[in-house]
């Protein structure tokens, strides 16, 4: 791929794919790392100091009025290239709440952070995106053309949830699947391959230091695994190492 934004890279996953990316054997042209406060992010702007092809920028995904800006901003490093992968990383958590427990702003702002953002900004960058997927004159769908990557969660499974409980998280992702499947479907004649992505259960602020897996296992295999989408893939809730997960 030649472009890649991803969203909430001032720590956890996002940063991580940063890292790996920058240092791959061929790593992409331009990296765009967007978080929502950029003079507190000092580990991701030692990695820009010393990675020329990432450019950090200024993103609050609640803020869903300054996404024209971002895709302005983006457009002018990009040219007529377009974006080749949008990956939908940043996201929040509620803490497990029984439905006794629920409150209404828990809900809203998990919605409007886990499925809103991403729907908007995908459609905000779906010019670029078309761009860059126009420039690759082949049927196949791949992340080298041109995809939208929602990094969703087994907790948004609908058929795997035997515990309940987490009422806000839960349906935020399962939200964001449906929305996947959508995409898939509306975007398959333009070349964008769409699919979501559960990263395991990884040591991040979000997954605590209970989760069995740390970052740099999950970044790998979540690498490795976009390397091998295709059109078959398009429309899948997909694990970490490819595994196909139930909706």
């Amino acid at each position: 791929m030649r472009s890649i934004l991803i969203t909430g890279c001032n720590r956890g996953l996002g940063l991580g794919l940063v890292k790996h990316l920058a240092k791959s054997v061929r790593p992409p042209d331009k990296i765009f790392a967007t978080l929502r406060t950029v003079n507190k992010a000092s580990e991701l702007q030692g990695l820009a100091d010393k990675w020329k092809n990432i450019r950090i920028l200024q993103l609050d995904v609640k803020d869903t009025q300054s996404y024209e800006k971002v895709v302005e901003e983006v457009s002018k490093e990009v040219g007529d290239a377009g974006l080749n992968v949008l990956v939908n990383n940043a996201g929040i958590a509620t803490k497990f709440s029984r439905l006794g427990l629920v409150k209404e702003e828990q809900l809203t702002e998990c919605f409007l952070v886990n499925t809103v953002a991403p729907i908007l900004l995908t459609k905000a960058f779906l010019p670029l995106l078309k761009q860059a997927a126009s420039n690759k004159k082949t049927e196949d769908l791949s992340v080298e053309r041109a995809a939208v990557i929602n990094m969703s969660s087994i907790l948004g499974s609908i058929g795997e949830n035997t515990q309940g409980g987490y009422y806000a998280y839960r349906c935020s992702k399962s939200a964001l699947n449906a929305a996947t499947k959508s995409m898939s479907m509306d975007l398959q004649s333009d070349g964008i391959l769409v699919a979501s992505l559960h990263p395991g259960w990884v040591k991040t602020d979000m997954g605590t230091q209970n989760a069995p897996m740390d970052i740099d296992t999950s970044i790998k295999a979540i690498l490795s695994t976009l390397k091998t989408l295709n059109k078959s893939h398009t429309g899948s809730f997909l694990q970490y190492d490819g595994k196909t997960l139930p909706w």
